[in-house]
């Protein structure tokens, strides 16, 4: 190469060089400082897209999952409200046997009474629980309803009863006659917003929808309280979801229905008893008679109202959570108007076990309902953070630096930068062996 001052080319190439070994230890400094392999879109164009997509998938699986943990703590304070519940209803179960004692006076039976009325206080005041100023189990978060009437069903009279079948006929689920007589006295007894109806009367040729009819004309209903529905059938309505119910077994049953319906005409607990002219109980019959359990619920009509809990990171991944009314009015305890179940007779008290009997399984498929849903949010808060955790570790082999291999670079860069510095000032120093010839 001709000796020259005005361009000097080696000092250029080696000064382009060093800017090359420059930006090189730049980017593996900023690497081994970060940790990461892409820090910008530059890096890695379709990586870094990848990598970002992933971390917004990441922190909305964290997110839900943290919805899942407050959702299952919501649920643990409605359930806690529940259980409380039916503690209080197992204990008035025991009052009211108590109560049904004639070892007891009827001042005795005043004096529990009042323990009821102060124990069906406090039920009011457990479904008035709140989480986060959310009233939970008051009835204002249930799903959609569509009004529904009392339906009371019976599954040990015989498949062929129908509201036609004189009472002296009545047979059991096995064929077998109850042997009530002619001569026998009957009561029946329900009990309908918070009031309880009782009448008595002969047996004689009085058929079973009579004597259901008979009753609540006897009590100033009018007959309208209670109907006996279709005999002879399987199906027994629909649910406050429109769904149809059907008994236990498919077997054809009988079912009494209230005459009104909502929790207005709410029927909360049903009672026969036979007695023979002298008085003495059977007991064979009653045990089939007594034994119609709630089969539908009456409940008002309402909108969808159910808790929404977001538990996925795409629209709609969620659980929709109903809670019904635990208030006493909905549990059949007490009526619109304050009034509550009486037990100030032998009778009314002796009406009200099948009454606490329906409230508790009320509460039970309540707190059946919530305690499935806490169960099924533990799995989904598991899978949650199992997703997260996998997808943070795909983005980590997307984004994040071997600092092995990235300090091996940035060593490598180093040296060469170091190396083109030298170069560069030996470089400026080529021309200056011109001024040689001017000697």
């Amino acid at each position: 190469m001709a000796m020259v001052v005005k361009n000097n080319m080696s000092a250029i190439s080696t000064l382009n060089t060093l800017n090359k070994n420059s930006s090189a230890l730049s980017k593996s400094l900023q690497k081994v400082s970060s940790g990461m392999k892409i820090n910008s879109a530059a890096d890695d164009a379709s990586g870094y897209a990848i990598s970002e997509r992933m971390r917004v998938q990441i922190r909305g699986l964290d997110q839900a999952n943290a919805n899942t943990q407050n959702g299952s703590s919501m649920l643990k304070v409605a359930e806690g409200a529940v259980s409380s519940t039916v503690d209080i209803l197992k204990t008035l179960k025991e009052k009211v046997i108590n109560a049904a004692n004639d070892t007891n006076t009827d001042s005795d039976r005043q004096t529990i009474q009042k323990e009821l009325n102060q124990s069906i206080d406090q039920i009011n005041d457990n479904a008035n629980v709140t989480f986060n100023g959310k009233y939970l189990v008051d009835g204002s978060h249930n799903k959609k309803i569509v009004q529904t009437s009392t339906a009371l069903t019976n599954e040990s009279l015989n498949s062929a009863t129908a509201s036609g079948t004189a009472l002296t006929a009545l047979e059991d689920r096995n064929g077998n006659n109850l042997n009530i007589h002619s001569s026998d006295n009957i009561t029946v007894s329900y009990v309908k917003q918070g009031k309880t109806y009782s009448t008595t009367f002969s047996v004689g040729s009085t058929d079973l929808g009579t004597a259901i009819n008979r009753a609540t004309s006897a009590t100033g209903a009018g007959g309208s309280d209670l109907s006996l529905s279709q005999a002879n059938t399987s199906y027994i309505g629909l649910d406050s979801s429109s769904n149809s119910v059907y008994t236990a077994d498919g077997g054809n049953a009988l079912t009494i229905a209230a005459g009104v319906s909502g929790t207005a005409g709410q029927i909360s607990g049903f009672t026969i008893s036979v007695t023979d002219s002298d008085g003495n109980i059977n007991k064979s019959a009653n045990a089939v008679l007594d034994n119609f359990t709630e089969s539908i619920r009456a409940e008002n009509t309402g909108d969808d109202n159910s808790l929404v809990l977001q538990v996925g990171t795409k629209a709609n991944q969620a659980i929709k959570v109903g809670l019904t009314d635990m208030r006493s009015e909905a549990l059949g305890l007490s009526g619109s108007d304050g009034t509550k179940l009486n037990i100030s007779t032998q009778v009314k008290a002796n009406a009200a076990i099948n009454v606490l009997d329906n409230a508790v399984q009320k509460a039970l498929d309540q707190q059946t309902t919530i305690g499935s849903i806490e169960s099924r949010l533990e799995y989904t808060s598991s899978n949650l953070t199992t997703a997260s955790e996998n997808v943070q570790a795909a983005e980590s082999t997307i984004r994040d630096a071997d600092m092995a291999k990235e300090m091996t670079n940035y060593t490598k860069n180093n040296v060469l930068l170091q190396a083109a510095q030298s170069m560069l000032a030996q470089a400026n120093q080529s021309s200056s062996s011109v001024l040689s010839l001017l000697q």
